[in-house]
């Protein structure tokens, strides 16, 4: 390994040093909160497209769909068509009418209709929440990973990525985010591209003759081809299915990138353009994980990774050599750079735009103000996701990003749905559902085989009380349900504001542009 980590620095230097020149650019174009949130509402449709792209391709997707596929075959694919059909659930319910309510952030929606503390207050604990479980997930891989590659300490790899991070959204905001995410989408594109080639390569450029060959090449055989190697239980795979399906149109730093288009249709299009690379992506993982199947083989993969994550690099290292494994290392490296800005991003824009502008100051705020709220904000997310993660070094994170959809599918979904298509909805209602729904995924997931298990598979020994490893099958109802009790509850309904908001979402038009 050692001999190798030379090509391994300098290509991370390369990436380093890249991303550090676009935020000294992008510094320079970040001056009012606008431009610090979202670039200015400046990206074209194209940019943007890739932009999600990046901002959703995280390092689980690379390394865990590629070392899943490679270790479980077909159930392994299964994740990837969870991500993408959730693309169609952006794109047709969520685009369009978040961009033409919000400004920053998703409080920005849904105050769009009922303007008050409580509403807001709830909706940026939500999407701390979220982006905090994200992010320990993240910087736990990262630290694993960089340790693993260029042979440092967990601890120092932790610091690496989260100082970058940190300096990226201090000085660059969401245009330096934005084109790191660009920059890394396409390299990560070209990496899987060139891997998935070699890999076909192998298979005398046939796709029928690898799926017959990958019947026989595992020790699972005709099994490795069909559904139910990892997944037996049906209950807990719909569980998990709907949490990544109905998740990702309530992620936060997903919802954040359409500020970044002047108006709805870029917004549409930058998902239409997410969604084909997206696609391309997810398809090529197939070739990743058999090709891993294949010609590293599942003892290695495991020896270096139990969870199959260096399936990936190591295939980058059987078919092409040092200059291939250095090159997806360091495009690993610029994945997780990526993601973890744009969740801090997301996260400072909760506590500084939402808590402390629209609470504590209740807009009254100058563009200065709001500047140097965002930047406070951001540190504070950074430093309180670090320590977090030097902690859990020793936890079993995984299913930390599938808790994050979930909450995003149980907490902020069902407020979004009803706030666009119901005319009845209320503050009372939005709170609710909002709790609901995060409380419910929280407390169903503390008693979950995650954290209680037999001897030392999970956090805590112990029987877990539910037997679903994800929770939002029972979360997420109780998050719509949440909402329509307590609209019910409450008397109070608005629909003149409803059909402002009603019309605003649809065209983009607000009423007091006519008015005037």
């Amino acid at each position: 390994m050692n001999g190798m980590s030379y090509t391994a620095v300098a290509f991370f230097v390369a990436i380093v040093g890249l991303t550090l020149v676009i935020t000294w650019w992008a510094s320079k174009r970040t001056s009012s909160a606008s431009d610090f949130y979202t670039a200015g509402g400046g990206l074209t449709g194209w940019q943007n497209g890739l932009a999600i792209a990046g901002d959703y391709l995280s390092a689980a997707s690379f390394l865990g769909i590629a070392g899943s596929v490679a270790l479980f075959g077909f159930d392994g694919f299964f994740f990837s068509l969870g991500y993408l059909v959730a693309y169609l659930v952006v794109l047709y319910i969520v685009a369009e009418p978040l961009r033409n309510l919000g400004r920053f952030t998703l409080a920005d929606m849904i105050t769009a209709r009922f303007d008050q503390a409580k509403v807001r207050g709830t909706a940026a604990l939500s999407t701390i929440t979220i982006v905090l479980f994200y992010m320990i997930a993240q910087l736990v891989g990262a630290g694993a990973l960089i340790q693993l590659l260029l042979g440092i300490d967990y601890w120092v790899a932790v610091l690496l990525v989260g100082f970058m991070m940190t300096i990226y959204v201090l000085f660059g905001g969401m245009t330096a985010t934005s084109w790191v995410q660009i920059i890394k989408a396409c390299l990560l594109m070209l990496g899987t591209v060139i891997i998935s080639f070699l890999v076909l390569q192998k298979f005398d450029f046939s796709i029928a003759k690898m799926f017959t060959d990958m019947a026989s090449a595992t020790e699972h055989g005709e099994a490795y081809l069909n559904p139910g190697l990892r997944y037996s239980q049906g209950l807990d795979t719909i569980s998990m299915m709907i949490a990544l399906v109905l998740g990702t149109a309530g992620l936060p730093h997903i919802l954040m990138r359409f500020f970044t288009v002047k108006d709805a249709q870029t917004a549409r299009s930058s998902v239409i353009w997410a969604t084909w690379i997206v696609g391309i992506f997810y398809i090529l993982t197939i070739f990743l994980g058999f090709g891993a199947a294949a010609f590293v083989g599942k003892d290695k993969i495991v020896a270096a990774n139990a969870a199959g994550n260096m399936a990936a690099p190591l295939l980058a290292e059987a078919l092409g050599g040092d200059i291939l494994f250095s090159f997806v290392c360091a495009v690993a490296f610029a994945t997780i750079l990526a993601v973890v800005a744009g969740l801090v991003l997301s996260g400072a824009s909760a506590l500084s735009h939402d808590i402390y502008g629209q609470i504590i100051k209740k807009g009254k705020v100058t563009e200065k103000e709001q500047v140097l709220a965002a930047r406070i904000g951001s540190i504070t997310i950074s430093i309180i996701s670090i320590v977090l993660a030097l902690g859990a070094q020793t936890l079993n994170v995984a299913f930390l990003v599938s808790l994050a959809f979930c909450i995003a599918a149980s907490a902020n979904l069902p407020v979004i749905i009803y706030t666009i298509y119901w005319k009845r909805f209320n503050t009372t209602g939005a709170v609710t559902a909002m709790l609901t729904g995060l409380i419910s995924a929280l407390v169903l997931v503390a008693v979950s085989p995650n954290v209680w298990g037999p001897e030392g598979k999970a956090i805590f020994v112990g029987e877990p009380l539910i037997m679903l490893t994800n929770p939002a099958l029972i979360s997420v109802p109780l998050g719509f349900i949440g909402g329509w009790i307590g609209t019910l509850l409450s008397k109070e309904t608005d629909e003149a504001k409803y059909r402002e908001v009603d019309v605003k979402a649809n065209t983009g038009i607000s009423v007091q542009d006519v008015s005037h």
